[in-house]
């Protein structure tokens, strides 16, 4: 099974959840940006979470499909029609070979996810399919996709082909046929373009100005143009710490926020590197990762402090959800469409 690209969007790549077990050696973790959607659009064609996706930012792609497949699309809304008619998001879909799915401009949000049943099929480096474009390795030739690559998926489960075949059967005439259960959008994440993210202290917060730290927490901060999927930069009033600090690199993670010299606070993200110098003034919970993962420049951003213990009870009740949300798949499946 495969797909062909037609045109390439503003920036497309082969994304799992992340390259990990190897960030001692300096090697960035990578990885989709928004793990939410990238998971329950998995989820929804019967992937394993982790298995390989398309995301696709700001401006999507066209493909097309060269055999019968089962696929969905999570995460913002990139104005995705398939053949001309419109698709629905968060939703598993039979799509008939030859058809082409086209992405347009973002509606809402600023990143989506294509996921095919079986997975896209790409070379794993370091256990991960992963793309990480700066040191050119991972997901398909190290690179982003572009017009004219066809890209392999991996075969999936007979039984599991034969349930979505007979959807085809019953609609010949139809490009795709959406399944007709979908997820309940009071189960999904809203993304705005003025959003409040959840903060932690970081391990240097007590060595800003006491004015700045009423800043993080008061103001409002806009993401910068200079924003990519290593880090946003985000600017506002300046954020300045009571003396110099000296410090060593240590180690960050997804959400960290760092401080450099010129006060304009960097939220670090997917491609993050693996230690950093600069003083961590706060830290995002997990659970408002994939809000800020769908921000575009000129959107912006407020934050409000909690405990690690409420982010915690947060990051639980997550997994708890989604757990939940794929068992009822799983019967969703079993029964019938």
């Amino acid at each position: 099974m495969s797909l062909k690209i037609l045109k390439q969007g503003l920036l497309t790549t082969v994304q799992d959840l992340g390259r990990y077990g190897f960030q001692k050696y300096g090697v960035v973790a990578s990885g989709v940006m928004d793990h939410f959607a990238a998971r329950v659009a998995n989820l929804l064609v019967h992937n394993e979470e982790n298995a390989a996706v398309m995301e696709m930012t700001m401006i999507g792609p066209s493909l097309q499909f060269q055999e019968d497949v089962l696929i969905s699309i999570c995460g913002g809304d990139l104005s995705a029609s398939i053949d001309g008619v419109v698709v629905p998001l968060w939703r598993s879909m039979m799509v008939r070979s030859g058809s082409v799915l086209r992405f347009g401009s973002a509606k809402s949000g600023c990143r989506a996810y294509l996921a095919v049943a079986g997975g896209i099929s790409v070379e794993k480096v370091m256990g991960s399919s992963s793309t990480y474009l700066r040191a050119s390795i991972g997901g398909f030739q190290g690179r982003a996709l572009k017009q004219g690559d066809v890209i392999s998926v991996n075969q999936v489960d007979p039984t599991w082909q034969q349930k979505a075949n007979f959807l085809m059967q019953r609609n010949p005439s139809k490009s795709f046929i959406p399944f007709s259960w979908y997820i309940s959008e009071h189960s999904l994440p809203v993304y705005r373009s003025n959003v409040m993210i959840r903060i932690m202290r970081g391990r240097e917060f007590e060595y800003f100005q006491e004015e700045s730290k009423d800043h993080l927490l008061n103001d409002t901060f806009t993401i910068h143009p200079q924003s990519d999927r290593m880090a946003y930069r985000i600017t506002g009033p300046q954020i300045k710490l009571k003396s110099q600090l000296n410090m060593i690199s240590e180690a960050v993670t997804m959400g960290t926020i760092q401080v450099p010299p010129d006060g304009s606070p960097r939220i670090l993200l997917a491609d993050r590197q693996t230690t950093g110098g600069y003083p961590r003034i706060a830290q995002v919970v997990s659970i408002d990762l994939p809000l800020i993962a769908q921000l575009k420049p000129g959107d912006t951003i407020m934050f409000q402090e909690i405990s690690l213990e409420e982010a915690e009870m947060l990051y639980m009740q997550l997994e708890k959800d989604l757990s939940v949300l794929k068992k009822i798949i799983q019967e969703r499946w079993i029964r019938g469409h």
